[in-house]
């Protein structure tokens, strides 16, 4: 199950990327490409619903393990509750982003609500992608770890900037 859910987590990154660069463009107005974003999206939001299911078993497993154990140690798993709480706000913000880009992108009625729900969703998908990059290169059996997680994160941190910039270019044209 471990195997299955990297495998699905690094084609759920390859998506993330491949959305944030096209949604940026068409953000910009640079290119239309609204039928490549549907698509990337839709299997995105299918891997990411089989990644949660994923996760909440081993949440549960977790908890039966702690429960029996009788010892929570919580403060020494606090990574552990970071993964799985900010995962939970990403699947949350990420639903509301599919409504709100569906429904005001064809309506044309984005607000600063909107907007606001839009950042603390980057925030949230931040938070969930370095909290869980160490693990993830672990089980990818990657050498040089801090190298290779420090390059990650640095990339991004480049394609989340852009991705801020084309929001608020985008957000600001509609006003």
């Amino acid at each position: 199950m471990r195997k299955c859910n990297t495998i699905i987590t690094i084609l759920m990154l390859v998506l993330f990327l491949l959305h944030v660069i096209f949604g940026s463009l068409a953000m910009f107005r640079a290119i239309n490409v609204a039928v490549y974003i549907y698509i990337i999206a839709t299997l995105m939001a299918l891997l990411i619903l089989i990644h949660s299911i994923i996760g909440i078993i081993l949440t549960i497993k977790t908890i039966v393990a702690i429960k029996k154990a009788g010892k929570h140690y919580f403060k020494e798993n606090m990574l552990f509750w970071i993964r799985r709480i900010s995962g939970f706000a990403v699947f949350i913000f990420m639903f509301n982003h599919m409504i709100n880009f569906v429904i005001a992108f064809n309506h044309g009625t984005f607000s600063i609500p909107i907007l606001f729900i839009q950042i603390l969703m980057v925030l949230s998908l931040i938070i969930h992608l370095v909290g869980n990059i160490k693990p993830l290169t672990i089980a990818m059996g990657l050498t040089d770890k801090e190298s290779i997680n420090t390059s990650i994160v640095f990339v991004l941190s480049v394609i989340l900037l852009i991705s801020a910039v084309a929001f608020l270019v985008f957000f600001l044209s509609l006003l």
